[in-house]
């Protein structure tokens, strides 16, 4: 029917005078965009199937190609968006529930862009990091009230098992199925060099990765897929994942499309049917539940490995938290609304969950305030850009933080925002086998390695033009930041002051 015809939303632009037709964007493009005509002896596109991924722009010869923003629109209207009236379209054809992924594009506030970073001037004067000694190295785990000496007066060495990173960076939860075989060896090793953590995500470990086993993060999730012994033994940390920020109440959905042999054997289900795994974990129903699994699985390590748990930031989060760090658990990952993910209802992504800035410094003054600050270690995730994000997020509490689109955006991915079709033109959101070999594993671990490297230097320079020298007299340090432009009620939460102040 025509009244279902949505105009395309992108628009290719060719340059007939640069096209040599050598069909180089026909080879690349995996959604069929590109088509040579035998008539007319052209090339031709069929733009309702573009998705703006920029792989023929990035691979044509002859800079014969663009990608622009369609021109057409609908009534301008305030209450009904061009967006909102397709959806509708879209959903009165079909039925069924629309899917977004990587993370909120909505226009909501970015708090990290609205808090700056105090500096140094005179009484308590800068560092140089270049000329002086700068601690960027972490330990992830509880903390002990107090130093205990034996009888000849030596340390006593009380520490429950810990994370050592080199690095205040770790790569976030990316499921082997949702991402490719070369996009995991691309962040294990990464994670290797750099002398941090990659996460499995809730899709198993591939049998190739158990190498990796020091600098890996395993995942235990609802589904339970690819949990066994061996797998828990792999990793350095088990992380239980109780919600992520981009679908906060819900479970996960991989389809069956990307179910093929090799992920069917990692997460132990059978190929080609779609893993779903449930919104809660149906052995747990409160923090006495979690407990329990807490326990289940440091017994099931011999108590030689930290247990994260993993939540989503939502309204009661700092409630959570504290619970959390009275159930046994060694760290608290919180991940914030604008976290990214392969596949994600759309009306929860863009609906559900709070700013990560938010909950993180609630999470933080609440465990403070009830003195148990020291049972745990917090990583942040959910949008986390730079830098400067970093280092703001440390500041407002975190003793790490969670990557995962910026680390598929420096092995190539354009955020499409298609990755539950699984056609990925870059190779990492996909199973398919020519697609998979576009993105070669040694490349993206050093562009990984590069980028991590980078903001690490950067980190070093943002705090030691605060005079600060560890991330340890970082943490939670909140008079280095400024608010601009956010009403008292945030600068209250986030624990700040106005700039100027």
């Amino acid at each position: 029917m025509s009244i279902n015809y949505i105009y395309p939303e992108f628009e290719v632009i060719r340059d007939a005078n640069r096209c040599i037709n050598c069909r180089i964007c026909e080879k690349q493009c995996a959604n069929g965009v590109h088509v040579y005509d035998d008539k007319t002896k052209r090339m031709i596109a069929d733009e309702a199937k573009c998705v703006n991924c920029h792989r023929c722009v990035a691979l044509c010869p002859t800079r014969a190609l663009k990608i622009v923003k369609t021109e057409h629109t609908f009534r301008p209207n305030a209450n009904w968006s061009g967006q909102t009236i397709e959806e509708v379209y879209r959903q009165a054809e079909t039925g069924g529930v629309l899917l977004s992924s990587m993370g909120n594009p909505t226009p909501l506030p970015v708090y990290w862009d609205r808090i700056l970073i105090n500096a140094s001037q005179v009484t308590n004067p800068p560092i140089d990091p270049l000329r002086e000694p700068m601690e960027t190295k972490v330990i992830l785990g509880p903390k002990p009230d107090r130093i205990e000496r034996n009888a000849e007066g030596g340390l006593v060495n009380n520490l429950k098992p810990q994370l050592t990173l080199d690095i205040p960076i770790l790569f976030s939860a990316m499921s082997y199925g949702s991402i490719s075989y070369n996009a995991h060896a691309a962040l294990a090793k990464a994670a290797e060099c750099l002398g941090t953590f990659y996460n499995t995500g809730e899709g198993g470990l591939h049998e190739d990765f158990y190498r990796y086993g020091p600098h890996t993060i395993v995942q235990v999730a609802s589904g339970r897929f690819g949990v066994h012994p061996d797998y828990l033994e792999a990793g350095g940390a088990i992380e239980i994942k109780m919600g992520q920020g981009a679908k906060p109440g819900i479970g996960g959905h991989l389809p069956g499309a990307k179910i093929n042999a090799d992920v069917s054997k990692t997460r132990m289900i059978p190929e080609g049917t779609d893993a779903i795994s449930p919104a809660p974990h149906h052995d747990i129903y409160s923090i006495e539940d979690l407990r329990q699994l807490v326990y289940s699985v440091k017994e099931a390590t011999r108590y030689q490995k930290p247990v994260i748990v993993k939540v989503a930031a939502v309204h009661n989060i700092a409630a959570v938290a504290s619970g959390i760090a009275r159930s046994g658990a060694d760290i608290i990952a919180i991940d914030g609304f604008r976290g990214g993910t392969g596949a994600a209802p759309t009306r929860v992504r863009d609906n559900v969950g709070i700013p990560i800035e938010l909950a993180l410094a609630a999470v933080d003054q609440r465990l403070r305030d009830e003195g148990i600050r020291g049972n745990v270690s917090l990583i942040a995730g959910g949008s986390i850009r730079n830098a400067a994000d970093a280092v703001k997020a440390i500041a407002l509490g975190a003793d790490a933080v969670y990557v995962g689109t910026a680390a598929l955006l420096a092995l190539g991915c354009h955020l499409c925002r298609s990755c539950q079709t699984g056609k990925c033109n870059w190779g990492i959101a996909t199973q398919q086998p020519e697609l998979v070999k576009r993105l070669d594993p040694e490349e993206g671990a050093a562009r990984l390695v590069n980028l991590l490297s980078a903001w690490n230097h950067e980190i070093q320079e943002l705090m030691g033009g605060m005079g600060i020298n560890s991330i340890e007299t970082l943490r939670g340090n909140r008079l280095m930041l400024r608010g601009v432009g956010l009403t008292e009620k945030e600068l209250e939460i986030l624990g700040i002051k106005h700039a100027g102040e």
